[in-house]
């Protein structure tokens, strides 16, 4: 791949351009977001010539730019950059209880600062390049051939009003409302599903032209003892509108709220300062926006800023809470608040796969289904879904979930190449939307676009036709989780099998639900019985029940394995053209490849002090199926089981 090194990254499109530019990438990445920037990052330490395209200055979208800086969930998941970016914010400020400041989150920080971290590893990748204020025109999905090599090309403006043409071998959607899906004419849905086409539980009977509320988040600090600069009065306010925000402003005796010390304690950051985004009778703002104009979302948005200027108003004026007002040094903006909204809900391709609340609930229910096979991201977020300031007729009961992973045909639209899908984008339905939407998942899905971006251009085919192996070895190698087994994250030493062997299927995880930090546990550490081994092994295609049941009768005629004569096992199961009952190990066979296997799982053993007369455990057992068997190449994995299971 070529490399261009910019010299100046934002004075190419800040904008001294020529009009009507051409420009030509191996890719582009449309919105500089929360997936958009992890997109970029990831395709830049690849090594791809990659323009990235940002509506305003931040990196980082609802993380940073939209003042939503107490991230939800992946607690105990801290996957790739999600997880990089959560450790630079612990160096920032000191430790990890210095970012657990609120009760909503356990990492809570000051927007700026992650716009500042994010820009840092930016920084630090010269072939990445940047165009700050755009405004895409049209776009053009189909192959413009280029000698051998497809190009696909849009074209946007600029805030300066110039105009570019750019050509990429692979562009990334990864806008706030999904915008190049509908200037590209891509098919996509909104709104509400019924229950008829997506078969879920929690999906209305009838259609519903609903999406999520909005939020434009402010970041208030405690001016004490002083006076806090008073918000002037919007023109829209409305009391009623936050009657029962907390305690002491409630008339209702019906509710049941914090108090309003409670109520901000939601949101504190670290240095005394409040993020605003609170839910009840709070600063949530419905519109249906995605399908509007430029102009009029302008409108619609300039009355969401108005929505929380009312409320910090009020808590002022009727709570008496003159000394919190509108941090000084939170958001560039002119009322201090933030760059852009927060959008829970965009437009959502129509992609290879989609994933539903019933792929969320027990991901190994439906065998026809196994989508977790081709996982790119894990999130552990509830099904949570922002409504109250424009209810659905019906109050929709979501189920408990446990942690889940997001699968590889969820971000590839149907027949359309040259374009992968992230952010709030995915093919998703409106319901598990109300988790896969969270930051830190958001920012797993920009990191796998990125990769499988790079994947497809090195290997000359669509990204439809990945080998989805080959991209998740790349991303286990990135340090993203896969399975989402929150008792066998990155450091435990058998890490890297546990998560093969969980994405071929043989070994499961339990799911836990338990509210707003779900798990998947794998219990590594639990000692495996000879029923377990069959059980286990039995999932597999390359094995003979009967053959796996002689072979461990022969080797051990106690319940309990050890990791030795777990070793003996594997070893004379796969021995052939007969079995054994020497109490000695196969290795002593001719085949060198055998001899190889043996020797490279006792070293791998014997570096993490795992004795061979100690129980087979759950993680060690693992590490054998990893090493004989290897399902998770031996086996071919597949996408494309569709929109609905109907």
């Amino acid at each position: 791949m070529k490399t261009r090194f910019y010299l100046f990254l934002v004075a190419l499109c800040t904008l001294h351009c020529s009009q009507n530019k051409s420009l030509t990438y191996d890719i582009v990445i449309v919105g500089g977001g929360t997936s958009g920037t992890a997109a970029a990052i990831q395709a830049g330490r690849m090594g791809a010539d990659v323009l990235l395209l940002q509506e305003q200055d931040w990196l980082g979208g609802m993380l940073t730019a939209a003042g939503v800086s107490a991230t939800d969930g992946n607690h105990k998941l801290p996957s790739g950059i999600w997880g990089e970016f959560r450790d630079s914010l612990y160096a920032r400020y000191g430790s990890p209880k210095a970012l657990s400041t609120g009760w909503v989150s356990n990492t809570q920080f000051e927007p700026h600062i992650g716009a500042e971290i994010f820009q840092n590893m930016m920084n630090q990748l010269p072939n990445v390049e940047r165009i700050i204020g755009f405004r895409l025109q049209n776009a053009r999905l189909k192959a413009l051939e280029n000698g051998k090599k497809k190009l696909y090309e849009i074209s946007v403006s600029t805030d300066t009003d110039e105009n570019i043409a750019i050509q990429a071998d692979i562009f990334i959607e990864a806008t706030e409302y999904g915008d190049l899906l509908e200037v590209a004419g891509v098919p996509y849905s909104h709104y509400m599903e019924t229950s008829k086409i997506t078969g879920e539980i929690s999906a209305p009977i009838n259609e519903h032209p609903y999406v999520q509320d909005l939020t434009y988040v402010a970041i208030v600090e405690d001016y004490s003892p002083l006076d806090a600069p008073l918000v002037q009065k919007p023109d829209t306010y409305k009391p009623a509108e936050f009657d029962c925000m907390c305690a002491e402003l409630c008339s209702d005796s019906t509710q049941s709220p914090v108090s309003c010390d409670e109520m901000l304690d939601y949101g504190r950051l670290p240095n005394n300062k409040f993020m605003i985004n609170w839910p009840n009778f709070g600063n949530d703002h419905y519109a249906d926006i995605l399908e509007k104009s430029r102009t009029e979302r302008s409108k619609i948005l300039n009355e969401a800023r108005k929505t929380t200027l009312s409320w910090i108003y009020h808590l002022q004026t009727k709570g008496g809470y003159t000394h919190i007002g509108i941090a000084k040094d939170a958001f560039p903006t002119k009322d201090g608040l933030a760059l852009i909204p927060y959008i829970r809900e965009s437009r959502r391709v129509l992609g290879i796969d989609r994933l539903y609340e019933y792929d969320l609930s027990d991901p190994y229910a439906l065998k026809e289904r196994p989508l977790y096979m081709s996982s790119i991201a894990v999130g552990d977020y509830p099904l949570d879904h922002h409504r109250k300031k424009n209810p659905v007729p019906k109050q929709i009961d979501f189920p408990s979930i446990p942690s889940y992973s997001v699968p590889f045909g969820s971000i590839i639209p149907e027949k359309i190449d040259g374009l992968i899908v992230a952010e709030k984008s995915i093919s998703v339905s409106n319901v598990a939307n109300g988790t896969t939407r969270l930051q830190p998942v958001v920012l797993q899905i920009g990191q796998a676009a990125g990769a499988a971006a790079v994947l497809s251009i090195e290997s000359g085919i669509p990204a439809a036709l990945l080998d989805v192996r080959s991209l998740q070895a790349v991303l286990l190698e990135s340090e993203l989780i896969l399975m989402p087994y929150m008792d066998a994250i990155q450091d435990y030493w058998a890490f890297l099998s546990i998560q093969k062997v969980g994405l071929s299927g043989l070994m499961r995880g339990e799911g836990i639900p338990v509210a707003w930090a779900n798990e998947t546990r794998f219990y590594p550490e639990k000692i495996v019985q000879k029923d377990n081994l069959i059980e286990i092994l039995s999932r597999s295609n390359q094995l003979n029940e009967e053959h796996v049941y002689q072979v461990l009768s022969a080797i051990n005629s106690n319940e309990e394995l050890m990791v030795g004569n777990g070793l003996k096992f594997f070893e004379r199961l796969l021995q052939k053209p007969e079995i054994s009952t020497s109490s000695e190990l196969s290795t002593k066979s001719k085949d060198p490849n055998r001899l190889y296997t043996y020797e490279k799982v006792v070293r791998f053993f014997d570096q993490h002090e795992i004795e061979l007369n100690a129980p087979l455990t759950r993680a060690s057992l693992a590490v054998l199926i990893d090493y004989y068997l290897d399902p998770f190449y031996s086996n071919s994995v597949q996408i494309g089981f569709g929109n609905s299971r109907l």
